[in-house]
């Protein structure tokens, strides 16, 4: 079968391999060069590198049997796109969905539902504060005080020049790969004088529960960006819908 996989998260890569395993042939669509380095190169996979928009994916997808999304789980908009797109190609349209965290009753979180809510709750508490939601929405927060924010974001170009543009200063930019350990978090907040930490729920696969104990440990507030609510399989579920399929 030749399925169409949107990935760029570690759960996607994991199925990618699968699917390939079990003789599919598999296209991961990848939106940036990380992506690419993180998807590697394997037999029975061919990967495609760019961001799409909803008109490419409706030229796209009739070309496969079907389209499996193991895309962030913030990046609803991307989500919607896919299932629409999947929809009016008549192709099968299957959602990898991450884990969701457990909360325990004392952990040290304020839960909002968006990025603005995040950036007027940071507004409100005094001293430096731990971005660790990528680069694209460094600069809604740069109203509260470009220079008390300390973006951790890829080390790439584009995440460098996001944080440059939204006036924070180069020494404040932490440009590293993680997932990162409850060690390195706990290691950070104490070399950057962190008052709170701003994060999305990542579950396991982008060290979650180690930035809660880290908060804990140091004595620091997150603010978490709450998952947008949606159904999906994990990967076990597909391979074997996919199975069915075949038979």
């Amino acid at each position: 079968m030749r399925i169409a996989l949107f990935s760029g998260t570690t759960e996607g890569r994991e199925l990618s391999l699968s699917l390939a395993a079990a003789g599919h042939a598999v296209t991961v669509f990848v939106a940036t060069e990380y992506g690419t380095e993180e998807q590697g190169e394997h037999a029975g996979i061919e990967v495609r590198e760019g961001r799409i928009d909803r008109e490419e994916m409706n030229g796209i997808l009739p070309a496969f049997a079907c389209c499996i999304d193991a895309t962030h789980p913030y990046a609803r908009v991307v989500t919607d796109n896919l299932r629409a797109a999947a929809e009016e190609a008549g192709v099968p349209y299957y959602r990898l969905k991450r884990a969701e965290s457990h909360l325990e009753e004392d952990d040290p979180v304020i839960t909002v539902a968006t990025t603005e809510e995040a950036a007027a709750v940071i507004a409100g508490i005094d001293g430096n504060i731990l971005l660790s939601t990528g680069a694209k929405e460094v600069g809604k927060y740069a109203p509260a005080g470009p220079e008390r924010l300390y973006p951790r974001v890829l080390p790439s170009v584009q995440s460098i020049e996001a944080c440059e543009a939204a006036g924070v200063p180069h020494r404040n930019i932490i440009a590293m790969q993680g997932p990162f350990t409850q060690e390195m978090n706990e290691a950070t907040i104490r070399q950057y004088n962190i008052c709170a930490l701003v994060t999305k729920d990542g579950g396991k696969a982008g060290g979650f529960r180690d930035k809660i104990e880290a908060a804990r440990n140091t004595g620091i507030r997150v603010v978490l960006i709450g998952r947008p609510e949606e159904e999906g399989l994990n990967a076990a579920q597909i391979l074997a819908a996919l199975e069915g399929e075949e038979k």
